[in-house]
């Protein structure tokens, strides 16, 4: 039975880490479910809306989605 070795010690810092951590190492965030994952769509806005969206800078997406879910009660 393979034991994972901890990285932090008994005094809760972290130690120096080994080539075995970075073996394991992956980057980014583990993958969602596909269930879970976002969709991607083609959708055409009315130039005044997407204007309004990106005006508040990045994100514009995000918080289309967000107006869309309140919209929609979900």
């Amino acid at each position: 039975m393979s034991q994972n070795k901890s990285y932090i010690d008994e005094n809760g810092d972290a130690l120096e880490l080994d080539e075995a951590w970075f073996a394991k190492a992956r980057r980014g965030r583990p993958p969602l479910p596909p269930e879970k994952r976002k969709k991607s769509v083609h959708m055409m806005l009315d130039p005044d809306i997407l204007a309004r969206l990106k005006s508040e800078g990045r994100g514009w997406q995000t918080r289309a989605n967000a107006l869309l879910r309140a919209a929609l009660g979900l």
